[in-house]
């Protein structure tokens, strides 16, 4: 069995459970980190029995501040050793921008940001201690998209996360250390319920929408190949492209046919 452990964020459901799925089946250990114990437990379970691996849990609250360090001290507690790390939880706001509370804002923040970062701080000193590591930032192709009516602050988090993951490539990658921001478009998750925008997502055009398991495969192939920064299937690289090329007013107008609503100005 690989002694390799992969830690994973918001595992318990979408791209993140898929990530793990995704691992496992390639021979990786696996520390699980969600919100909902009774649902790591079961998940655990079904995974341990499907994969000749070992897999662990921890539920914490990526909004508190004491969270990353407390699954670090957990891993450490375990020697586990961690070479992969998977920043993947994510965070939604129902309400309007100014109808929302600066705790829930903070919170925003915290989980989509500020505990990507002191994870990614706490773990890089083992990656080192081990001889290298991989890095997996769950980002989204809303980092290269025009502004959105649909939580403002989203979009701008995840360009902050992109630039952050090259920020770990220049200081570690001739350590053996890489970090891929994988940035993927609509996705069939229970996120956008949650969000309090899946009537949005219901009006984007099926071509558009893509399944959480491939997402999940293809960005874990890019991490183990280093890549910087990807976008997982053509669809998106095309329309990412489309998006960083084309004259802002066109690009507007395209992204209010293909995603009514988000892109309304008021």
């Amino acid at each position: 069995m690989n002694d390799s452990y992969a830690l994973i964020t918001g595992a318990s459901s979408g791209i993140g459970l898929e990530i793990a799925k995704d691992l496992a089946k390639r021979g990786y250990n696996l520390i699980l980190t969600a919100r909902r114990t009774d649902l790591l437990e079961s998940l655990s379970k079904e995974i341990t029995d499907e994969n000749n691996i070992h897999v662990d849990f921890i539920s914490k609250d990526l909004s508190q501040y004491e969270a990353p360090a407390e699954i670090f001290e957990f891993c450490e507690s375990k020697n586990y050793k961690v070479d992969i790390l998977v920043n993947n939880a994510g965070y939604g706001i129902k309400t309007s921008f100014h109808e929302t509370s600066v705790d829930d804002e903070e919170a925003f923040i915290r989980v989509l940001g500020t505990s990507v970062i002191m994870l990614t701080k706490l773990f890089i000193p083992k990656m080192l201690e081990y001889g290298g590591g991989k890095i997996m930032i769950v980002s989204s192709v809303a980092s290269f998209a025009p502004p959105s009516a649909i939580q403002p602050l989203y979009g701008p988090i995840k360009t902050f996360m992109n630039r952050f993951s090259d920020g770990i490539n220049i200081n570690y990658k001739r350590k053996g250390i890489t970090s891929t921001a994988v940035c993927p478009g609509f996705t069939t998750t229970g996120f956008h319920t949650a969000s309090g925008v899946q009537e949005e997502m219901d009006r984007v055009p099926r071509f558009m929408v893509f399944s959480a398991s491939r997402v999940a495969k293809e960005g874990v192939d890019a991490m183990f190949a280093g890549k910087s920064i990807f976008i997982p299937t053509k669809t998106y690289r095309v329309i990412v492209f489309l998006t960083t090329n084309l004259p802002q007013f066109l690009l507007r107008f395209i992204s209010n046919m293909l995603a009514p609503g988000r892109y309304d100005r008021n």
